[in-house]
């Protein structure tokens, strides 16, 4: 297995391994568990549907009712109810193995090929003749070609309960897939195949096998289908509902622990609460608040499934349910920020993650750790600048190039050549006169740098290719020649930008002076 996150951490960051094995922080403990899910297999039972979109431009009303007009321009098919937390568990690098139905029909053809696309074992989806397949179909429209908007949807279901022998079938593939799985998940959209007789048998031969059992329950007034489950992630309505009781606090929910245990009949109860975060509900009253970022709402459909996978994958990899929880906010909150059912990944978690903890974790960064940072903070949509050289004796004329590159950019990535590549340049048997570590650290006390990447090559070829810049900035002596990384910079839409020179500024320069001056 490759060196967890936390050790490439440790390492920038020269931290001991004792240091972290005492005293971990949240935030690394959450960053260690999105390494472990490679090895990870987590059974998926219950309601796979497909989310299809029908994007239109919507530009004036029907004359014939007070609706409006979609002139459909884009067609998508995306993966929901079950589908959608299996494409979620791949997505943060598991292996999801899939138990539902699907009819015989061009929909149940369409399920399996997203289900295969996004990384999952289709092993245990069973054709049921006579039952369409669950589509539900969006009309979106576009105002303006871009600003979407849902106007209707419309179900193609059938929520009749399964015969029993297709049922027993479902179980024997359950049965089976515990054998190797970490974690069993149940997304229940009682649409059918998630029966009381079904979820009981399910549930049982997961707690035999000590395999822990996480549930998105459907929106009901009895949960007692799910009893014996480890955790059920029901959200502030769906919990209202089932209790009877109005939620509207975290300290209401908290004051209705115990009667929200006894009506979910779980061993804890994980209540989502939007922009409040999540309350974790245990036996002997345990309760613990678990806070969110606020974040910019677009849409919620999806965030459930996301949570529940977010979940299943930080259990599976040992972590405990307040830390699996923590690391669900952040999957969670990343889903609402989209349109529809999108997977978030590990790096985009990651790169939020690292994010929230700039300032802890400094600025000198290993690329690896920096890509998914970066990515997190482009979605953002936030402009990255690069600049590049050995910085031996920072003076004004490198400052003046920082200000230029943050005048035209919101983050400022510098690539420091290390000890050995700048030897390679020929600069002389004594340079650098100051190495890369204390280079890194004058960088870093500049305050218009906001990363740091040290790089062994004779060239930043390699490291522009990677982080793709929306700016590639280089001195004005550099006019009238090709600029290292100029064809990828251009190639992203990019741009390459020439930063006058400060006269009387150059490194080699001063160094002369110095020695001229010692003489």
């Amino acid at each position: 297995m490759a060196p967890s996150t936390l050790a490439r951490i440790a390492k920038a960051f020269n931290l001991s391994m004792m240091w972290l094995r005492v005293g971990r922080l949240m935030w690394q403990r959450l960053c260690e568990l999105l390494d472990r899910p490679q090895d990870l297999h987590i059974l998926v039972l219950g309601d796979f549907m497909i989310d299809r979109y029908l994007y239109g431009d919507a530009e004036r009303i029907s004359p014939e009712a007070p609706v409006p007009i979609l002139r459909v321009v884009r067609e998508e098919d995306a993966l929901g109810g079950a589908g959608s937390v299996a494409a979620d568990i791949a997505a943060l690098g598991a292996v999801p193995h899939c138990v539902g139905i699907a009819g015989e029909d061009s929909d149940a053809e369409r399920l399996g090929s997203l289900l295969k696309g996004s990384g999952a074992d289709v092993g245990g989806i069973i054709q049921v003749p006579g039952r369409p397949t669950t589509r539900k179909t969006r009309l979106v429209g576009l105002a303006q070609h871009r600003h979407r908007q849902q106007l209707i949807r419309v179900d193609d279901e059938s929520v009749a309960p399964l015969d029993r022998a297709i049922s027993d079938r479902l179980l024997k593939h359950v049965e089976q897939l515990l054998e190797k799985c970490q974690a069993l998940c149940i997304e229940d959209y009682n649409k059918g195949v998630v029966s009381s007789r079904l979820a009981d048998a399910a549930i049982q031969a997961a707690r035999t096998r000590s395999v822990p059992v996480l549930v998105d329950p459907a929106s009901l007034n009895d949960y007692a289908r799910y009893v014996g489950a480890t955790v059920i992630t029901p959200n502030r309505t769906e919990t209202e509902k089932l209790t009877g009781l109005e939620l509207r606090s975290v300290e209401a929910v908290k004051r209705a622990a115990a009667d929200i245990l006894t009506a979910c009949h779980t061993e804890y109860v994980c209540v989502t609460l939007d922009a409040d975060g999540a309350a974790l509900i245990g036996p002997d009253g345990r309760f613990e608040h678990i806070p969110t970022k606020k974040r910019d709402v677009y849409d919620v459909t999806g965030a459930g499934d996301e949570v529940l996978a977010a979940l299943a994958v930080a259990t599976a990899a040992g972590g405990r349910l307040a830390e699996a929880i923590q690391l669900a906010n952040v999957a969670g909150g990343l889903e609402v920020e989209k349109f529809g059912c999108v997977p978030i990944t590990r790096d985009e978690i990651l790169g939020e993650i690292l994010l929230e903890h700039h300032k802890t974790l400094g600025k000198v960064r290993t690329l690896e750790q920096l890509v998914p940072e970066l990515t997190r903070r482009r979605a953002l949509g936030e402009k990255i600048a690069f600049t590049n050289g050995c910085f031996d004796l920072v003076h004004a004329g490198h400052a003046a190039t920082f200000a230029f590159c943050k005048e035209h950019a919101d983050i400022l990535v510098v690539g420091l050549n290390s000890d050995t590549s700048v030897r390679r340049l020929g600069k002389g048997d004594d340079r650098p006169i100051v190495g890369q570590k204390d280079r890194a650290a004058v960088l870093a006390a500049m305050a218009d740098i906001d990363y740091i990447v040290i790089f062994d090559d004779d060239t930043p070829k390699s490291l522009i290719e990677t982080i793709r810049p929306d700016v590639l900035v280089k001195g004005q002596d550099w006019k009238g020649k090709t600029v290292v990384g100029q064809d990828v910079v251009e190639a992203d839409g990019g741009k390459v930008l020439l930063v006058p020179l400060v006269e009387g500024c150059s490194t080699t320069q001063i160094i002369e002076r110095i020695r001229k001056n010692a003489d």
